[in-house]
């Protein structure tokens, strides 16, 4: 069954805000009503709908007149599943010797590679961006220079495609950690697919006695731990807890990624 959406642009954020409220306010009101600002600076947002059913020509013409926006365009969008269709189009990521890539591109692994299967999700972290391929490459080139890690932590694993690519590089202890549950619920997904296998002290790549453990601390209280933000982090109490989870020292922990202050 097609959908459709509505989109129209006016000046001023308020104004926006009125014609958004009103947009939901109609009899058949849109399944979901977004509003953007159009960054060229000029005071110019955007208001958009997304329709099951067909939305009512007539009314969206009214309503755009009354609050002096451009006419609705109204576009039908076919029945089709998205998500394997962006899927489909990602292209398979190569980082050193690194090759992340989705099912649809399972035959055009390399020989030879440290490939990571990885699909389109709601975690970040399939390579396409340019941190993540940022720090694959790192980890490349330090395997290149005979640098050998013990103790490795994936902060804001994501996918875990980190984490994972460590594992095909050494053994030892591998923590990886994220606050959000979709993320942990991925990575641990990712690992088994990737070949891994869950164990209780965490997930374990049998050929290579490496452990990966999810960490979920965040996640599993939410009601009595809710998500931090990053002003409210404590990273000396951080760096404390994850070096007792590895049995080092504080001062051997190193985190990856920067924050502005």
């Amino acid at each position: 069954m097609p959908t459709y959406t509505s989109l129209t642009s006016l000046e001023g954020k308020d104004s926006a805000n009125r014609l958004s409220f009103a947009l939901e306010s109609l009899n058949n009101a849109p399944y979901g009503v977004g509003i953007s600002e159009i960054e060229d600076g000029s005071g110019i947002f955007e208001v958009s709908g997304y329709f099951i059913e067909a939305p009512n020509e007539i009314e969206l013409l009214i309503l755009s007149a009354a609050y002096g926006a451009q006419p609705f365009v109204i576009s039908e969008l076919p029945d089709k599943d998205w998500v394997a269709e962006v899927r489909r189009e990602l292209a398979p990521v190569e980082a050193g010797c690194f090759f992340v890539y989705g099912e649809h591109d399972a035959d055009k692994v390399p020989y030879g590679s440290k490939s990571l299967l990885i699909e389109a999700a709601m975690a970040f972290g399939t390579g396409h961006h340019g941190t993540t391929k940022g720090c694959l490459t790192a980890l490349d080139t330090l395997v290149n220079s005979g640098f050998t890690a013990k103790n490795i932590v994936d902060i804001g694993c994501g996918t875990a495609v980190l984490a994972m690519g460590a594992a095909l590089c050494w053994p030892g202890q591998i923590l990886a950690s994220d606050i959000d549950e979709i993320a942990t619920k991925t990575s641990k997904a990712n690992a088994v697919v990737n070949g891994l296998a869950i164990a209780r002290e965490g997930i374990r790549d049998l050929s290579k006695n490496t452990d990966i453990k999810i960490w979920e601390e965040f996640v599993e209280k939410p009601e009595k731990k809710p998500k931090p933000t990053i002003k409210e982090v404590d990273f000396n109490k951080a760096i404390a807890i994850l070096a007792k989870e590895l049995g080092v020292e504080p001062s051997e922990v190193r985190i990856k990624g920067s924050i502005d202050s």
